[in-house]
């Protein structure tokens, strides 16, 4: 049956047609009601194959993520040095603090110092490369600062930083063997790495007793 709408038609152009099976039951009031159910049925449906495939697809994304980061970490267990190296390398004109603006870096949170561990620094992430769930040493999610009174920030580290909803496996995300750390308050694994100012407590620490947070 076609549920149609209905068209008027001047009176001296109409010509007396007998009605079809399909009109009667469109024109009758529990015909016009099975059209109406008919259309809803069919946004339903609708919306039902569009959310099972958006559900689908962001599966697959996450599901990418992780055998990217898997591949990442068994290749490169024994070319850490090189990896640092190349992380460096990336990032080194980042200490033009223009540059990481013009890259779409923005302020995540001020330097902080975290009571009972020390300070972190000042924070900017990049969002797209955060949202991507890919840990890349050549292109870190976020660069950590150092402020300092009438000068520009100093660079001092970088982040990487994988959203939950990415990582649906039972053990964090490692980094050369180190583990990322929860942080509930961004909803990220997120792990510290202090290529640009010496760490006495590791490369990978949380915090930075060398960072300052006095301006």
């Amino acid at each position: 049956m076609r549920c149609q709408t209905e068209r008027r038609v001047p009176l001296a152009a109409r010509q007396f047609t007998p009605p079809t099976a399909d009109d009667q039951v469109a024109s009758h009031p529990r015909g016009k009601t099975r059209c109406a159910t008919l259309a809803g049925a069919l946004r339903y449906s609708l919306a039902i194959v569009a959310s099972t495939a958006l559900l689908a697809a962001y599966a697959n994304d996450a599901a990418l993520a992780q055998s990217r980061q898997v591949a990442f970490d068994e290749e490169s267990a024994g070319d850490a040095h090189q990896i640092i190296a190349a992380l460096r390398r990336s990032t080194a004109r980042y200490h033009e603090f223009a540059a990481a603006l013009d890259d779409g870096f923005v302020l995540l949170h001020e330097c902080e110092n975290r009571p009972g561990e020390g300070p972190v620094g000042t924070v900017y992430v990049h969002l797209g490369r955060l949202k991507d769930g890919i840990i890349d040493p050549e292109q870190p999610d976020a660069l950590i600062y150092e402020p300092r009174r009438y000068k520009r920030p100093k660079l001092v580290g970088v982040e990487f930083a994988i959203p939950y909803a990415k990582w649906t496996e039972p053990q964090p995300p490692q980094f050369l063997g180190t583990p990322f750390q929860p942080e509930d308050e961004f909803g990220v694994f997120a792990l510290h790495a202090w290529v640009w100012r010496q760490n006495p407590n590791g490369l990978f620490t949380e915090t930075n007793p060398r960072v300052s947070c006095a301006r």
